[in-house]
């Protein structure tokens, strides 16, 4: 069994021989062992993510998962530094999907970011020919819904509403499914490339989309499959949920804004779930948005 007295603390660069030590007591069966080489790699700092990358395919599942678990903790405090510094740099008017990609490295680090946004192009350059700012918006909202729910099959997460996954946006384009808030970012992601004047409307419980022209002013509910609500819809849903009506809550929230719920979503369901590390990083999001 290892001990503290085999292994020094490991502060200054590592020869390939002290490396490799490292890694074979890291697959050690005794729990006690790999706490202690766990902790000694870590005392290293994210250089040591770089040299344990080549293990992650090593052929003893039980060492892959180790190193797995090591390069993806020092990738979620880099991307921690990353999110909560862009959140104390930028305004109102951020950049929302660069704040829920920064958002969503901090519990998938290793995501790869070009080909997401590669996903969302894809869909807007699908529409691009089928739809103007200048159409009548319910034929543009019909062709954009044909499109995300019915041939790309996005649907909003009824079922497991509370789910983490539902709140970051890697996860709701890999399973094409989410909370309101993420799938109007998704519908906000396709409007923004195709220049469409589409916002994002934060009700109290609910998150829609509205669609505003100088004559019409439509409200996309993509959680329920796009359909198409009018002001009088969302005034009997605040009615019928419990609140007074104030017009402020059909004012377009700011991108800021709409990262803060992201992150205050995330707080409550961490929390909820007893995830102490995760609520802690979100609590700490949370105050930096609210600033």
């Amino acid at each position: 069994m290892a001990t503290d007295d085999m292994i020094q603390p490991l502060l200054r660069a590592l020869s390939e021989r002290e490396r490799a030590a490292l890694v074979t007591l890291l697959a050690d069966e005794d729990p006690a062992v790999y706490r202690t080489i766990r902790a000694r790699i870590l005392a290293c700092g994210p250089e040591a993510r770089e040299w344990l990358r080549g293990y992650r395919l090593d052929n003893d599942p039980r060492l892959r998962r180790r190193v797995m678990e090591i390069v993806e903790h020092f990738g979620r405090r880099e991307a921690d530094n990353r999110f909560l510094g862009f959140c104390l740099r930028h305004g109102e008017d951020l950049d929302l999907e660069e704040g829920c990609w920064l958002l969503a490295r901090t519990r998938y680090p290793e995501i790869n970011v070009t080909a997401y946004h590669a996903l969302l192009d894809e869909f807007a350059d699908t529409l691009r020919e089928k739809v103007s700012p200048s159409d009548e918006p319910q034929s543009v909202i019909a062709t954009i819904n044909e499109l995300l729910f019915s041939r790309l099959g996005f649907v909003g997460d009824e079922q497991n509403y509370y789910d983490p996954e539902n709140s970051y946006l890697n996860r709701v384009l890999d399973r094409r499914s989410g909370n309101p808030l993420l799938m109007c970012t998704v519908y906000l992601g396709v409007a923004r490339r195709l220049r469409l004047p589409i916002a994002g409307i934060g009700l109290p419980g609910h998150f829609l989309c509205r669609y505003q022209t100088p004559v019409r002013e439509l409200y996309i509910d993509a959680f329920g499959g796009g359909r198409i609500l009018t002001k009088a819809d969302c005034v009997k849903y605040l009615q019928q949920t419990g609140y007074e009506f104030h017009e402020a809550f059909l004012v377009p929230a700011s991108p800021r804004r709409m990262l803060l719920r992201m992150c205050s979503n995330l707080h409550q369901i961490s929390a909820r779930l007893n995830d102490r590390e995760v609520a802690a990083a979100m609590y700490g999001y949370v105050i930096a948005l609210s600033k």
